[in-house]
């Protein structure tokens, strides 16, 4: 083996295996590939992967011979070693110094990445300049140099690169020119950013390559308007690109115009209905409109055509159980687990089905089986509570104990789970002690919350304010916290404009809120105010049927003379809820 083979090969060994080896470490920087990566498929990494391959294979081919000197081994450690440890400006100064010597592309390209990574500007210059110096075509460095001599404020050059990039890339918006607006979208200077966009659409008003990177580059700087203007443009000289489409449909989504979303993809779906992608992301959109019957319809079709797209399948499951369709939902489920895909989920929402069904050993059977994923802690959880409705409270507590508590929100769940059992079972001051012990060792604003709930059923209002206004003190814009403090407020009759005031900040912040328009009903009652509860409370009703909003209404009228009307507010609310507690209450006060 000569010098040149044993140089290539061992710095395949150091460099690159290193590199891999600690590619999951927050102090090491990118070893290969793009600066910027957009999502892609497994087709598109496939043939990333080969390309790459190729482009390794022909690189080696063109390296310099350089005999593997002791100077130049003892730099490779060196930086490699100081990458690892996260000490990347000694690796930024090593690797710049091995680029000026070997002038080897390879070391180059890894010296500017790293200076990159390091923020090193003058060092990211340099090495670029190096870099394309040997591979002028490579449209890598020209994205280095295209930023650098952006932040020096000198246009010319920054856009005589950047057209070397839309000269060199090649497709349907390549993804070099994904890494260019990603680049330039991350740019402080944003005026800067423009001034060079309008530069280079000066000569590539109709170049769509040219039109897409000023759009995602106008939609990552906040100017959503000018990007849904160059995306119509893009549209209107390439109609067919479904790339542009898309991101135009998620762009017009992003910015609360569904309405528009949604018509413009009914209209593109007419002329090309075998567009598996487009009508994917309509599908999607719907469900996200919560336009469940049509979006099932779109799902549907598709599935017809892709009876084994898992996502598909999962996409109507979780649709079907939306719709209360638990039986069609079950299908699909199963089905995810005979082909092995979403097992985790499939078996979350299996035991969810069962557990609805009162079929709680099976239910039970399938959270056993959610050993991962976004459901794992909630599996556990259930499993406790189906302890519970089956009458073992010790066994639930036991399970539910004995879960190791992460240090994540899910930690706050378990703890609010175990209360619950607990709660349920009227034993009020265990559950009182479970939240004092965590909350002694993390005042998290959930747990403080729950802690106000049930300080409310056991008549301790001093916890309840006292954990209510700490959560209000730390984020003054807490709906949910001003909501409660003041209904209960209201609810005892205690500082009515105190309350009122906190339902009035509550409902500027939220003014649809369910419960934010039945508490300023009820405090508007109290207050005496009592057409303007009547309003509010008759919005509440109608977001939703809930009998203790009915129980607030119907005694609204019933005080304002209104009888009438209070009986078929209540009547209309005991057709669906007949064993309300609190409804019942109200009507044998009013109707003894």
């Amino acid at each position: 083996m000569n010098e040149f083979s044993k140089y290539k090969v061992f710095l395949r060994l150091v460099v690159f295996p290193l590199i891999f080896l600690f590619g999951g470490c927050a102090g090491a920087p990118p070893s290969s590939g793009t600066f910027a990566k957009p999502e892609i498929t497994n087709e598109s990494e496939k043939s990333l992967s080969q390309s790459q391959t190729q482009e390794n294979e022909i690189l080696a081919s063109k390296r310099p011979i350089i005999e593997l000197s002791k100077d130049i081994l003892f730099k490779i450690i060196v930086a490699e070693v100081a990458a690892q440890r996260g000490k990347i400006e000694t690796s930024t100064k090593y690797y710049l110094d091995l680029a000026r010597v070997t002038l080897d592309p390879a070391i180059i390209e890894r010296a500017t990445r790293i200076a990159v990574y390091a923020r090193n500007d003058e060092a990211s210059y340099e090495a670029a300049k190096l870099w394309v110096d040997i591979e002028p075509k490579n449209p890598d460095p020209h994205q280095v140099l295209t930023v650098m001599y952006l932040r020096q404020n000198n246009l010319d050059e920054a856009l005589q690169h950047l057209e070397v990039i839309l000269e060199v890339s090649d497709g349907d918006f390549d993804q070099k020119l994904w890494m260019v607006a990603n680049f330039l979208g991350s740019e402080k200077d944003k005026s800067m950013v423009i001034r060079l966009m309008e530069r280079l659409m000066t000569n590539h008003m109709n170049d769509v390559d040219a039109l897409y990177t000023y759009a995602h580059v106008s939609s990552r700087i906040g100017d959503i308007e000018r990007a849904e203007s160059l995306f119509e443009r893009i549209l209107e000289l390439k109609p067919e690109n479904e790339a542009a489409t898309m991101a135009y449909v998620y762009l017009l989504k992003s910015k609360g115009d569904m309405n528009k979303a949604l018509n413009w993809l009914e209209t593109i779906l007419k002329d090309r209905d075998e567009s598996f992608n487009l009508r994917m992301t309509y599908a999607r959109l719907l469900t996200d409109a919560k336009r469940f019957d049509e979006a099932r319809k779109q799902f549907k079709l598709l599935y017809s055509k892709k009876p084994d797209n898992t996502d598909l399948i999962y996409a109507l499951g979780l649709i079907s159980l939306q719709q209360n369709q638990p039986l069609e939902s079950e299908k699909y489920f199963k089905r995810l687990i005979e082909l092995k895909k979403y097992v985790f989920d499939a078996n979350y929402y299996l035991g969810r089905i069962a557990e609805e069904k009162n079929e709680f050993d099976k239910a039970n059977n399938f959270y056993f089986n959610v050993q991962g994923g976004e459901n794992y802690y909630d599996a556990l959880i259930r499993i406790s509570l189906i302890f519970a409705k089956q009458g073992n409270i010790e066994e639930a507590l036991t399970n539910i104990r004995s879960i190791e508590k992460p240090k994540d929100v899910n930690r706050n769940i378990l703890i609010q789970a175990e209360a619950e059992i607990l709660i349920g079972e009227e034993r009020f001051e265990e559950a009182l002690d479970v939240f004092n012990v965590a909350i002694e060792r993390d005042s998290h604003p959930d747990l403080l919350y729950s802690r106000a709930m049930l300080a409310e059923k056991i008549n301790r209002f001093d916890i309840l304010e006292s954990d209510l206004m700490s959560i209000i003190e730390k984020d003054p814009n807490n709906a949910t916290a001003l909501n409660a403090l003041g209904y209960t407020l209201a609810d005892r009759g205690e500082r009515l404009e105190d309350a009122y005031n906190y339902i009035k900040r509550a409902y500027k912040l939220s003014p649809r809120d369910f419960y934010i328009l039945d508490s300023m009903g009820w405090v508007l009652y109290r207050l005496g105010r009592l057409d303007e509860s009547i309003d509010f409370l008759q919005k509440a009703l109608d977001l939703r049927n809930d009998p203790e909003v009915a129980a607030h209404l119907g005694e609204v009228h019933w005080v304002m003379g209104n009888k009438k009307a209070a009986k078929i507010v209540w009547e209309t609310a005991l057709q669906d809820t007949p064993a309300d507690d609190r409804l019942l209450k109200v009507i044998e006060r009013f109707r003894p």
